[in-house]
């Protein structure tokens, strides 16, 4: 079926967008300014967003006319719509019970890190468990802090160590590794221990028999698929064919839609494990030659 004819106006309406512009971190307003602290020394830093979404959005639209989907926000008890300067933060202890904080209070709460990117300790980087991880963040230095900024730099960078540090950010304490990354700091926000769920899950419980030919032969795929890891040869594959879906629909352009894959079932481990090696093996001889690989495949 061809596509529905849109006005201009439901074009824009309908059009994903997507972040194109590449910015370096100086050249945005700093998200928060305070300073690295270790030991008796301060360094005056801005804290700057170190990575962005190309995630395509959406919006919501009414289908029948393709107008904007609006969302408000209504008082659960009066069923009106509440402005902004009369909504105030609460706390709830009890069911539908509250206690409220003005943002003064909030900014009031004691906290050695309010204001400082204050470091515990060092750690060996391999010791921390890669689900702590949240967010990556560039710390840049105040001119004054630029010397001392350097220093801190080049001692971790040569002592083969992060630091762990606590400080505040938009009315949360935070956990944080702070590394060197092409001469600028990164801190990396971290999950608390307590927010962490454990694994809990009854099918890891049954008691299965690995066999040590299965068990080689997994450890020759993990060989032939082994690489030093390059992230320009990863591309959102997705949102380039979505990009391109959407261009296609701006032109009135049919869009194809391809049936989807059923995942293949494994009969035979060991069968589909052999398949494997060898698909991987071709793929990665024909790569030291420059010829394209014809996939093997899985039997059954």
């Amino acid at each position: 079926m061809a596509a529905k004819t849109t006005t201009n106006a439901q074009t824009r309406a309908a059009k994903p967008k997507s972040k194109k512009a590449e910015r370096s971190p100086t050249s945005n307003r700093a998200i928060w300014k305070g300073a690295i602290t270790f030991g008796l020394i301060t360094i005056p830093v801005g804290l700057f967003a170190a990575v962005e979404e190309r995630t395509i959005a959406f919006h919501q639209l009414h289908a029948s006319d393709l107008a904007r989907i609006r969302y408000q926000r209504v008082c659960s008890k009066e069923g009106t719509e509440v402005p902004y300067d009369e909504i105030v933060k609460g706390y709830e202890y009890e069911k539908d019970r509250y206690v409220v904080f003005s943002d003064e209070e909030l900014e009031r709460l004691p906290s050695d890190s309010i204001r400082a990117v204050d470091v515990v300790s060092f750690v060996p980087l391999d010791e921390i468990d890669p689900i702590y991880f949240q967010k990556s963040y560039y710390l840049a230095p105040e001119p004054t802090g630029v010397k001392a900024y350097r220093l801190l730099a080049q001692a971790l960078e040569e002592s083969g160590r992060v630091a762990i540090a606590k400080f505040t950010l938009r009315e949360k304490e935070r956990l944080a590794t702070l590394r060197l990354h092409d001469g600028i700091f990164v801190l990396e926000t971290m999950y608390w221990p307590d927010e962490i769920r454990k694994a809990d899950f009854d099918e890891l419980e049954k008691d299965v028999e690995i066999r040590p030919q299965e068990l080689a032969m997994a450890k020759t795929l993990i060989d032939n698929l082994t690489d030093h890891f390059q992230p320009d040869q990863f591309t959102d594959t997705y949102r380039l064919r979505l990009e391109a879906a959407a261009e296609a629909k701006i032109a009135g352009q049919e869009v194809a839609v391809a049936p989807t894959a059923e995942p293949t079932q494994i009969l035979d481990l060991m069968e589909a494990l052999k398949a494997s090696v060898e698909a991987t093996k071709a793929k990665r001889d024909a790569s030291a030659e420059g010829e394209p690989a014809e996939p093997a495949r899985a039997s059954g």
